[in-house]
């Protein structure tokens, strides 16, 4: 898979602390969710509005390292939001299979209603999650690059010594 002449494994590698920013939080919810800290204090620590803020942290990367255009921030979108969702999605999965219940299933944080096997509530990440998710991630991203673009331009790399 290539986006912007750049593969997977380049893109991946651009994104790698991002992936671990979106894991950190992931981890974190569920400790403190599961060491009974306030919900309101639960609801602070999301991994969907970390998702969104990596999704930036992407686009500044993919601009000021010149790093691709905007195929490679939807690209970016796409990855971020499925690593999100992976790893909700595998919260759900322990649930439904061990019947232990987790901060992603309990109640008033997924609101699905009755879902014993949590089927709802994954098919619910896997489009929601991942299908509207990288679209918006991409719109606001593209957006995002564009007014970087326009505002900040970055002197590209000219390897021509030509000059005269």
């Amino acid at each position: 898979m290539k986006a912007g002449g750049h593969g997977l494994r380049e893109q991946i590698r651009l994104l790698w602390p991002l992936f671990v920013l979106i894991a950190a939080v992931f981890f974190l919810r569920l400790i403190i969710a599961a060491a009974g800290t306030p919900g309101w204090i639960v609801r602070l620590v999301s991994v969907t509005v970390t998702t969104s803020v990596a999704i930036l942290l992407a686009v500044a990367l993919i601009h000021f390292r010149q790093a691709g255009g905007y195929a490679k921030v939807v690209v970016a979108s796409f990855l971020l939001n499925a690593w999100a969702q992976l790893l909700i999605m595998g919260a759900i999965l322990f649930t439904g299979i061990t019947g232990i219940h987790n901060v992603y299933t309990y109640p008033e944080y997924a609101s699905v209603g009755p879902d014993p096997n949590q089927i709802r509530h994954l098919l619910g990440h896997l489009s929601g999650g991942v299908g509207l998710g990288t679209l918006e991630g991409a719109a606001e991203g593209c957006i995002v690059l564009w007014l970087l673009r326009m505002l900040l331009p970055v002197q590209t790399r000219n390897h021509n010594r030509d000059n005269g």
